[in-house]
Parts: C-alpha cells; sequence; structure tokens
C-alpha cells in the first residue's frame, strides 16, 4: 500500500508517469492539502496493472480523463471524493469492470446516467452521499446487476413527478439496501421541504398508457374521416361562409352613403385579357362610356388581394364574369365569383352579370355547382352565338349594365346558350 500526501512539488512534470515501476502495487492513496490548481495527465496511473484499490481525495478537480483508469485493469475499489466532479462519462469505468466497491461522495454529481452505461456487472456498493442529485434515474441501478448497498443521503430530492419512478423503485425494490432511504426529505418545491419523500403521492403522475393510446387512435381517426368528409361535402360551404364573412366585414365598414366608383367589375382570367381589350373596352368603355373596374389596371398596389376584389365588388354597381375553361380552373377567379354571388345574396340585387365566352357543356360545369346555380337566376350571355350579332350583343349587355330586364328579353337569352339545356 502506497500513501502519498500531494504537493507542489509532487505536481512538477517528470518524463515519466510516478508510478510506472510499481507494477505489482495493490493500494493507492493520494490526497491534496493545497488549494492550488494541477494539471492531472491520463497516463498518471500507468505502471500500476496490479492495483486493486484506489482512493483519491481533492486529488481530481471538476473533472477525469476517459483514460484514467486506462492501466488499471484489475481495479476493484474506487473511492474519488471531496473534488468537486460534477459530471462523469461511462468510458471511464470500461476499463474497469472488475470494480465492486464506488466511493463518489462529497462532489457536485447531478446525474447518475453514466451508470447505465458503465458496463459495471460486478458493482456491489455504491456511495453518492452529499452531492446534486435531486432527480434520479433508475436505470442506472437497474444496469447494476449485483448492487446491494446504495447511499444517497445528504441529496436535494424533488418530490415532483419526475421523481416517481425512484420513488416506486424504493419501496419495490428488495435486493439493494438504500441507506436511510425512508428518511429522505424533499428539497424541492419549496412546498414540499421538509417532508418525506416515500409521503408524495405519486398516483397523480402515472396514467394507464393503453389508456392513452385508446384515445389517440380514436381522436386520430375520428379526426381523419372528419376532415375527409368537410373537404368532400362542405369544402365549399367553408369557403362561401369565409368570403360572406369577408364581405359582411366590408359592408359594416363601407358607408351606406358612399357612391359607387365603378359601373362594373371585370373578372376574368388573364387568359381571356386579350379579348377583353380587343373586343369589350373599345364598345363598353369607348361607344358606350362605363366606367369599368380591371384589376390589373385599377388594383391599389401593396394592398391584400382579397381586400382589393372585395373592394372592386362591393365599389362597382355591377360585376361582369368573363367566363372560359381557364376561367373556371382559376383559383383567384373562383375567388371573384364567389364574392360576387355573396353580394347578390346579400342585397337580393341583379348585380351580377355572366358572359359566357366558350360553349361549356353541362357535364363540365357540374363541379361547379355554385355557377350551374348563378346561370338559373342572372343575367348571362354567350359570346359565341352573338359572333354574327355583335351589336346586339354589346346592346344586351347595356341593358344588363343599366338594369333594365324585359320577360320576352330574358328567355330569349336564356334559350340562346345550349350549354345549359337541361
Amino acid at each position: 500500500m502506497l500513501h502519498l500526501t500531494w504537493n507542489q512539488k509532487n505536481s512538477q512534470q517528470h518524463d515519466e508517469p510516478p508510478f510506472s515501476n510499481l507494477p505489482n502495487l495493490r493500494q493507492l492513496v493520494l490526497k491534496v492539502y493545497d488549494t492550488y490548481y494541477m494539471e492531472i495527465l491520463p497516463d498518471l496511473l500507468r505502471g500500476l496493472k496490479s492495483l486493486e484499490y484506489f482512493r483519491s481525495e481533492k486529488f481530481f478537480t471538476k473533472s477525469l480523463h476517459p483514460d484514467t483508469f486506462k492501466y488499471t485493469p484489475q481495479l476493484k475499489g474506487l473511492q474519488i471524493i471531496h473534488s468537486e466532479l460534477s459530471a462523469l462519462t461511462p468510458e471511464l469505468f470500461w476499463p474497469i469492470p472488475n470494480l465492486q466497491v464506488l466511493d463518489l461522495s462529497y462532489n457536485r454529481i447531478r446525474s447518475l446516467d453514466f451508470l447505465a452505461r458503465a458496463n459495471l456487472p460486478a458493482l456491489t456498493w455504491i456511495k453518492l452521499s452529499n452531492n446534486m442529485l435531486s432527480v434520479i434515474n433508475v436505470t442506472a441501478f437497474q444496469s447494476l446487476p449485483a448492487l446491494t448497498y446504495l447511499d444517497l443521503t445528504g441529496n436535494p430530492l424533488t418530490c415532483e413527478c419526475s421523481n416517481s419512478g425512484f420513488s416506486q423503485w424504493l419501496q419495490s425494490n428488495n435486493q439493494t439496501q438504500v441507506v436511510n432511504g425512508h428518511q429522505f426529505t424533499c428539497a424541492f418545491p419549496v412546498s414540499q421541504q421538509g417532508n418525506k419523500f416515500l409521503d408524495f403521492d405519486i398516483s397523480s403522475c402515472w396514467m394507464d398508457a393503453s389508456f392513452v393510446c385508446f384515445i389517440s387512435s380514436a381522436g386520430l381517426i375520428v379526426f381523419t374521416l372528419l376532415t375527409s368528409f368537410i373537404y368532400h361535402f362542405l369544402r365549399w360551404h367553408l369557403a362561401y361562409t369565409y368570403y360572406l364573412f369577408l364581405a359582411f366585414l366590408y359592408d359594416k365598414k363601407r358607408s351606406k352613403d358612399t357612391p359607387h366608383q365603378y359601373d362594373a367589375f371585370v373578372s376574368y382570367n388573364i387568359h381571356d385579357e386579350e379579348w377583353v381589350y380587343r373586343e369589350m373596352l373599345p364598345v363598353l368603355e369607348g361607344e358606350q362610356g362605363w366606367k369599368l373596374c380591371l384589376h390589373h389596371r385599377d388594383f391599389e398596389p401593396g394592398k391584400p388581394i382579397v381586400e382589393n376584389i372585395t373592394e372592386a365588388i362591393y365599389g362597382s354597381w355591377k360585376t361582369i364574369c368573363v367566363i372560359s375553361r381557364h376561367y373556371l380552373q382559376s383559383e383567384w377567379c373562383s375567388k371573384e365569383i364567389q364574392m360576387a354571388s355573396f353580394r347578390l345574396f346579400d342585397e337580393q340585387k341583379d348585380v351580377l352579370i355572366l358572359l359566357f365566352l366558350e360553349d361549356i357543356p353541362a357535364y363540365q360545369l357540374s363541379p361547379y355547382y355554385q355557377l350551374r346555380s348563378l346561370v338559373k337566376r342572372c343575367t348571362y350571355l354567350s359570346w359565341p352565338q352573338a359572333s354574327q350579332h355583335a351589336g346586339v350583343f354589346w346592346q344586351n349587355v347595356r341593358q344588363a349594365l343599366e338594369g333594365v330586364e324585359r320577360p320576352d328579353e330574358r328567355t330569349h337569352l336564356l334559350a340562346g346558350h345550349p350549354g345549359f339545356n337541361q
């Protein structure tokens, strides 16, 4: 046995480790009385291949190199106390699988996770008193099959659900003797300070895992079915409700006495812009003198698109929807006709004019049931059938913009669009 008192003279570095010539030494005690910092090299114990017991006091400061015990494979007893160790790694213990006694008392260790992977099947005795352990992970003890003695006195245990596993293990464990386990007191939270650790009721911390899985699975299934149902059957209704709400808010903010800025807002797809400029604008603005609102020309830059659409529809006497196959496939055009139809339903006035650029068969309109319902109640015109009578077509548009509606003319217009014959 070698008992060595460490001072500044001992701390001077040498070419060889200090114990390299002691291969038969079985016990080593290192104790430091000074308070200065010293650098401990990882090969400090090189040469001590027969060492079975090692004790140090105030020797290691704050941490140990993973290779510290690489040269002591026969180590059975390890005591490192008063060293302010805060964290240890499992790799530190891999070279000493025969360790039976471990004393790490009077340090600042906060977690025992290193024991879970330390691979110490022969460890029977552990002392971890007066450390900073507040939450004990019982996995560390379950990985030590030979553990029969455990000292955790003087640790600031917390009496919360995070320690429920340790509390249960403490009461049900029959193999390991836990020193004064029934006398442990709570340090946290403040409301539990001074109470016995085992008096903390952990029943509220446990919940049947199978019940949780059942509730989660059932909730997920119901949510999936409900989402599918809403998407398939109610998605348009929800969209209509949303835009109707926006229109309602805009109508509340808009003064009833405010005059309309435009005669009509023209809703069209970009693919039909050439027709709008070549055929519509020269007649409606040039010849008839109507003031039209076009999104690319009259929308306010920087304002949200939905707000621009709402103001354009409610700021115009009427809305002209230039409908084509491209129009039906456009998301923004769909929003515009939805908003215009909401105004139609809200004000109960003939404010919507449907102008078809193409003959669209009824089966192609079936996914757009809102448009089909509008066709039955609103003025609509067909450009393909008016190609030989453009003057009559634009005169009908003028009558629609003026609000003139004669029963015989409306019947003529409805019959003039074979795509909607029932």
